[in-house]
């Protein structure tokens, strides 16, 4: 396929694109609640004659296939949720839906893969295979929108060889684009902690069964998991990010409440790391008096690119924008419920670059203030599309 071509549509329907994204901007919706942003991706797919069907709700899955036959097929995926984070932006597709935003760049997704799939009907007459494009409710949700579309039979019937997602990234300038191969993102799981003593006043503590000193003896033991008995080698964070004490300066509260999360790139050590924490938590707890009601919720495991797909992948970028501009990305330790896909099928994540300092666009995602440079919808598009059927061997 030639990239030239590809390279002209993406600039044909740039405007088209930013458009599409800036109504999605100024519409973003909660995780599960997408029904708006899935209207207008179905009325977007209608107006390019390609049929769709609904999965997990608010999910649509299309196919596009080409003229010519061949079995490969190769999957494309775009989330569409928002965050519950209010907008700090000045601009004209400021977030219209109060305490609601798309700050992890959704809404870029969304539009790109549009673009994509517009670029990919206009050349369906020139290549062979089908492209099948996902577009995924609820990322930023447990148990995640990819885990429960997956179970619907999304990478079934028919079933691709690759599955491929473009992500934003504000840390690479706009213009290039940052793959990794093999492990990349971390699994997460999140933790919610309930330490029970004996409250009382604070000037009579040989009265009460301390559930703060219990708490922080349990914190800082905690970190001995990460530290003595995880594989220095294999990265593992445990972080606690909130802790509620609601007693007062001379009041010891009869609990204490922990919320936190749990992140690694190993299953195995995962499950044991659980079992460890638990046991620990538990164990301080019963030997100071104290009880402690530790529970995990199991989230997204680790996301891992294939190794075999993201190289070529990888050099299909290289031979589109010029290898000066397809960067190494390092292990983050983020999570992405993409890594569903990942865990069943041959996966590439790869990210795309929306930073301009120039213009002051450099907010990480998941902040007031994040934005995109929507120059780089100017690869977005027909990046993905020349991937996509260099993938498929047109």
């Amino acid at each position: 396929m030639n990239k030239e071509t590809i390279q002209e549509l993406s600039q044909n329907i740039f405007n088209e694109v930013v458009a599409n994204r800036r109504h999605l901007h100024s519409h973003p919706e909660l995780s599960f609640h997408e029904t708006e942003t899935s209207a207008f991706v179905a009325k977007k797919l209608n107006d390019l004659g390609l049929e769709y069907v609904h999965m997990a709700d608010k999910g649509l899955v299309a196919l596009i296939k080409g003229s010519r036959p061949s079995d490969k097929v190769v999957a494309l995926r775009a989330d569409m949720d928002a965050l519950p984070i209010t907008e700090a932006n000045d601009v004209p597709y400021k977030s219209q839906n109060n305490g609601v935003m798309h700050a992890c760049g959704h809404d870029a997704h969304t539009s790109s893969l549009l673009g994509t799939a517009t670029i990919l009907t206009k050349l369906k007459d020139q290549f062979a295979g089908t492209i099948k494009l996902i577009f995924q409710p609820a990322e930023e949700k447990l148990p995640g929108g990819a885990s429960l579309m997956i179970k619907e039979g999304v990478l079934e019937n028919p079933k691709p060889q690759a599955v491929i997602g473009q992500h934003v990234m504000p840390l690479i300038d706009a213009g290039k684009v940052g793959f990794r191969s093999g492990k990349y993102m971390a699994s997460t799981d999140e933790i919610y902690v309930t330490v029970k003593g004996k409250g009382g006043h604070g000037a009579q503590p040989q009265q009460n069964i301390d559930p703060v000193i219990i708490t922080a003896h349990i914190l800082t033991a905690l970190q001995t998991i990460i530290s003595r008995y995880n594989d220095p080698k294999s990265p593992s964070v445990l972080s606690f990010g909130k802790v509620i004490a609601n007693g007062a300066t001379n009041v010891i509260p009869n609990e204490v409440y922990l919320e936190g999360t749990f992140r690694t790139m190993d299953e195995q050590w995962r499950n044991d790391a659980h079992k460890k924490m638990k046991k620990m938590a538990e164990g301080i707890a019963e030997s100071m008096g104290g009880s402690c009601d530790f529970n995990i919720m199991r989230g997204y495991p680790f996301l891992i690119n294939e190794e075999k797909l993201t190289a070529s992948a990888r050099g299909y970028a290289e031979d589109y924008l010029g290898k000066e501009n397809v960067l190494d990305l390092d292990i983050w330790m983020a999570a992405e419920d993409f890594a569903y896909y990942s865990q069943v099928a041959d996966s590439c994540f790869y990210r795309l670059g929306t930073r301009n300092e120039s213009r002051g666009i450099t907010s990480s995602v998941h902040t007031p203030t994040f934005d995109v440079e929507e120059d780089a919808f100017k690869i977005s598009t027909g990046l993905m599309a020349y991937i996509a059927l260099k993938q498929l061997g047109n």
